[in-house]
């Protein structure tokens, strides 16, 4: 189970953000997938209670279904990012469908920062997508969607491969909340006792 990402990836795509260089301790939170009408709100509480930002790139048919709830992100000074309208696997779809699903979920959720789903995207895709957006991948995967690692796993594994600059993927899914809900609390927690401060992906 690979949690960091290897190191050759960020060579071969230089031009895709996987971490955020600096000097200060810095973490950056991300959640995929959402907005989800029930764990997103509990996310959001879970971050206001610890002063903790972070980056949400949502998938444009749940932002569609619960514009309350994505505008509930953005009030609470989070950042959002486009994860596709239909949470599309670029590997799996002609180039013009997935360019077409971006730009549709970006009439909802205007941002300039891009996730792929499940991190697939084709080098000929990036080289076009990268002209509109600033792709962000991720440094480390909290495994929070695994179905067959515990809770204490997954905050086991997310506390282990972060260091200053990480950006880190969790779920805001009905499928990662069991696992997420219960790390995230104990990872802010963790961190921030050791003089960490969580904050956002800026949208430059």
């Amino acid at each position: 189970m690979k949690s960091q990402t290897p190191s050759f990836l960020y060579n071969l795509f230089p031009s895709l953000v996987w971490d955020v260089k600096t000097s200060d301790r810095e973490i950056y939170l991300t959640f995929d997938d959402g907005p989800h009408p029930e764990i997103t709100p509990k996310v959001l509480n879970i971050l206001s209670q610890y002063q903790a930002r972070a980056s949400f790139f949502c998938v444009g048919e749940n932002v569609k279904k619960y514009p309350g709830v994505f505008n509930t992100i953005k009030n609470e000074n989070h950042t959002v990012g486009n994860h596709t309208f239909n949470h599309l696997n670029g590997w799996k779809v002609n180039n013009q469908q997935y360019f077409d699903n971006i730009e549709k979920c970006n009439q909802r959720v205007y941002s300039p920062l891009f996730r792929p789903p499940y991190g697939k995207i084709t080098p000929k895709q990036i080289k076009v997508v990268k002209k509109n957006y600033l792709i962000v991948m991720w440094s480390a995967l909290s495994y929070d969607f695994n179905k067959n690692i515990s809770p204490y796993e997954c905050l086991s594994i997310a506390k282990k491969n972060t260091r200053s600059g990480t950006i880190i993927v969790f779920h805001d899914s009905e499928k990662a909340a069991e696992n997420m809900l219960y790390a995230l609390p104990r990872y802010l927690e963790y961190f921030i006792t050791k003089g960490y401060q969580f904050e956002k992906l800026m949208c430059h």
